[in-house]
């Protein structure tokens, strides 16, 4: 019964959470994996606009609850998606149009792409902060659990339990519906084909006929799905603050370059390796292993490598030998 104690706390304080977070930084990796490809620069923005696209969520989610609108035992922030993609998606196109476009056309060096995405950056933080404030913002509602600790237990009997949360299962559940829609899209549809093939090389995708411009909008129509996604169910396992927004930009670049920027398996792998590294380095093992040790040799710290306010030390140093012995990732994808 030791060993199943041990599996079950790892399970419940470590690789659930972590499969959640890491679905969560899937997609987020996936939307700077596809503009880098694409629009070959990296985009600075993409933790704001994030939390932008999450905010117009909780609008909509607001706008429903007060009319009673639910769909319980499920968060009705599920319905408002809609609303918040419409928003993300305008807002990713207007921005295109009045800031990147210009680059485009005279052919600006990335770092200008990298500059103006870091202004687009400050000015969709201070939109989302006008509206949401700096504080916390909770919008879940619904069953929060699936099971909770004590339901485990007495149907197991083990000393150990485990909580499964309806925002971890939605989570994990919906990101891998939308990888799979993606790579479905990437690999069976004509306009995936079309980003397959612009991203591979833009002389012969123009020479080819295609459209770099409808090219473009579809990579930013894409983005803000997986943006909106990824930020709807960071906030619905995590709740929302502009700034913890602003912080998960690292992690995402770290798992798309683990990975292999341009590669959108690439970006899914990275992302779940940062969030293990992260959770498993950060995990105080004592409880864990106290249950596999032999009796009297039990440990007598935490047994954590790292305190949890290092865990983004942990993504840094990641991106950091990446980029020193690895700049093309695991998958190869284009050098930095």
């Amino acid at each position: 019964m030791e060993p199943l104690n041990a599996l079950v706390s790892v399970s419940n304080f470590m690789l659930i959470p972590a499969l959640a977070y890491g679905s969560q930084l899937a997609l987020g990796a996936l939307g700077i994996t596809l503009i880098f490809s694409i629009l070959r620069f990296a985009h600075f923005a993409h933790g704001d606009t994030m939390a932008l696209g999450t905010a117009a969520v909780i609008g909509g989610t607001l706008f429903l609850q007060a009319r009673g609108a639910s769909i319980d035992p499920l968060p009705t922030a599920l319905l408002a998606i809609p609303f918040g993609i419409l928003i993300m998606a305008a807002y990713m196109l207007v921005t295109d149009r009045l800031v990147y476009r210009y680059y485009r056309r005279v052919k600006a060096k990335p770092m200008i792409f990298v500059m103006a995405s870091l202004g687009v950056m400050f000015v969709t933080n201070g939109v989302t902060r006008l509206f949401m404030g700096t504080g916390e913002t909770r919008f879940e509602d619904g069953q929060r659990f699936i099971f909770t600790v004590r339901e485990f237990r007495e149907f197991t009997g083990l000393a150990e339990g485990l909580a499964l949360r309806s925002s971890q299962a939605i989570t994990i559940i919906v990101a891998l519906i939308a990888m799979g829609v993606l790579f479905w899209f990437l690999n069976r549809t004509r306009a995936g084909k079309s980003m397959r093939a612009y991203s591979d090389n833009e002389d012969l995708a123009l020479l080819s006929g295609i459209n770099p411009e409808r090219v473009v909008t579809i990579t930013w129509v894409i983005t803000a799905i997986l943006l909106v996604l990824a930020g709807t169910l960071y906030g619905l396992d995590k709740g929302f603050r502009p700034f913890n927004y602003f912080q998960l930009l690292l992690p995402m670049f770290a798992a798309a370059i683990l990975g292999g920027l341009g590669s959108p398996l690439g970006a899914i792998v990275g992302a779940y390796v940062v969030a293990f590294a992260e959770l498993g380095i950060t995990f105080a093992w004592r409880r864990v292993l106290s249950y596999l040790a032999p009796e009297g040799m039990e440990p007598s710290s935490m047994m954590q490598l790292l305190p949890v306010d290092y865990k983004f030390a942990v993504t840094f140093a990641i991106l950091v030998i990446v980029l020193l012995f690895r700049p093309t990732g695991i998958f190869k994808g284009k050098v930095i």
